[in-house]
């Protein structure tokens, strides 16, 4: 342990540098500082740090480089900046995770936000790089205990997958990832708060996590009131602290939430840089730069651990063909949508489980167990499909042997879906099987009251 402690405090000491490249504001141009002297020895992305006259910092990003002067976003606003102020280069773009992360709450610089102090690790990392190898990763793992009846059985997830959580303001999105943090079985995990409200950081680390949840966690938190690029860098560090552990041979969760303000956050960048707006505003970079993100998430390579994914996206209007819910969906292995709907009858998790896919399936379950799944959701579909006949009191009892059956054991199916489940994935196929048992059961006793199955439906009354 006090080898390790000084190899952190080595790597501290070892950033440090004695001599720093310096220029001088030249112009403000809008929300942007054009900086002389520094267009030979910056670097896009580099981090530079501004003194104002009245000694107040302004720190800020590299965006465009000419021969003679660099370009600055400011992550604050510029009241204040005088030509001529200086600007130092500071070159600090990556982090250097290590275990004494686990249990801490961090900025995308990997400063602590919980008052404690933090040293890095002995190995910086780059925030952006690329992911494994695709001719040598692994494929998926393992089917995971999620501590959820409706994920252990229908909806599976399993090791190395990567599932994108689609929902609305409202509908219990961060609840199901506090749960999934708690309860999921991984070695390490990571959670990524993506412009989240500053008074929500504390309830989900206190409240959300608990003491059990924060130990085997490290949060990474740039909340709503910060510039676009300490959000938009709030991703890629929570990305890089979840490869350090994966390359680690560890199994990491990573929980971002969300990526439609990861997407935000890179539009307005994107536009201080001069990218033109395409689709619904966002620049054409916005692709590139999701995809990007995602696909360093998933199975690893070799002896590397796995980094099993929850992204979460914003739809607003459940509009699931907005730009960020289209780029991402097409490159997941799955997708969880909420319906505001199931939420305000009082279900939760709110799953719309019909218009819900895990592409872990079928491969991550038995035949039998398919089939347990394949008949649930000819239930739920059926239910919902009927939904407005049963409640408009329209629908005769003996029309559709499917609807008459979900009908009889809906509460039970009602209930499974909201239960959580503290023994194994076993358990709950076994509590899945009863109930369509029952539906099966109830369904043959029934008398038909139309001419056979392939009656027409007729309206009660």
């Amino acid at each position: 342990m006090k080898d390790r402690r000084l190899e952190e405090l080595g790597a501290a000491l070892a950033g440090l540098g004695a001599v720093r490249a310096l220029g001088r504001v030249a112009a403000v141009d809008g929300a942007l500082l054009r900086v002389r002297g520094l267009g030979q020895s910056a670097r896009i992305g580099d981090r530079l740090e501004l003194r104002r006259r009245d000694g107040g910092r302004l720190a800020g990003e590299v965006l465009r480089l000419a021969e003679s002067e660099a370009v600055m976003l400011p992550e604050g606003e510029a009241q204040g900046v005088s030509l001529g102020d200086p600007v130092a280069l500071v070159r600090a773009p990556g982090i250097a995770p290590c275990d004494g992360w686990l249990g801490r709450v961090i900025d995308p610089f990997g400063r602590p936000l919980d008052g404690a102090p933090l040293l890095p690790g002995s190995q910086p990392r780059a925030l952006r790089c690329d992911p494994p190898d695709p001719a040598r990763r692994r494929g998926f793992g393992r089917r995971l205990e999620t501590g959820l009846a409706l994920f252990n059985t229908a909806l599976p997830v399993v090791r190395g997958q990567r599932l994108g959580l689609f929902a609305g303001s409202g509908v219990g999105k961060s609840s199901l990832l506090a749960h999934f943090a708690r309860a999921m079985e991984a070695d390490v995990v990571v959670l990524a708060l993506i412009g989240e409200r500053g008074r929500e950081l504390r309830d989900f680390v206190e409240r959300g996590l608990g003491p059990e949840g924060m130990s085997r966690s490290v949060v990474v938190a740039a909340t709503s009131d910060r510039s676009p690029l300490l959000r938009r860098r709030c991703a890629w560090t929570a990305m890089a602290v979840a490869e350090h552990f994966r390359d680690a041979g560890r199994h990491v969760l990573l929980l971002a939430d969300s990526v439609t303000r990861f997407a935000e956050a890179h539009r307005e960048v994107a536009a201080a840089a001069g990218e033109l707006p395409a689709l619904r505003g966002y620049p054409p970079s916005l692709g590139q730069s999701v995809m990007a993100l995602a696909e360093r998430a998933g199975p690893g390579a070799g002896e590397a651990g796995d980094i099993t994914a929850i992204f979460s996206v914003l739809v607003a209007g459940s509009d699931m063909d907005e730009p960020v819910a289209d780029v991402l969906r097409g490159v997941l292995d799955g997708h969880v949508v909420l319906d505001r709907a199931i939420a305000e009858r009082g279900r939760f998790p709110a799953v719309d489980l019909t218009r819900s896919v895990s592409r872990s399936l079928p491969a991550a379950a038995s035949a039998e167990e398919n089939a347990a799944i394949l008949r649930l959701r000819a239930l739920v579909a059926a239910r919902e499909g009927a939904e407005t006949m049963i409640r408009a009191g329209l629908y005769a009892e003996g029309n559709d042997a499917d609807v008459d059956q979900a009908m009889r054991v809906w509460p039970e199916i009602e209930s499974f879906l909201a239960e959580p489940e503290s023994q194994s994935v076993e358990q709950s196929f076994r509590r899945l099987q009863l109930i369509l048992r029952r539906a099966e059961a109830s369904g043959r006793a029934a008398p038909r009251t139309a001419a056979g199955p392939e009656a027409p439906r007729r309206l009660a009354g």
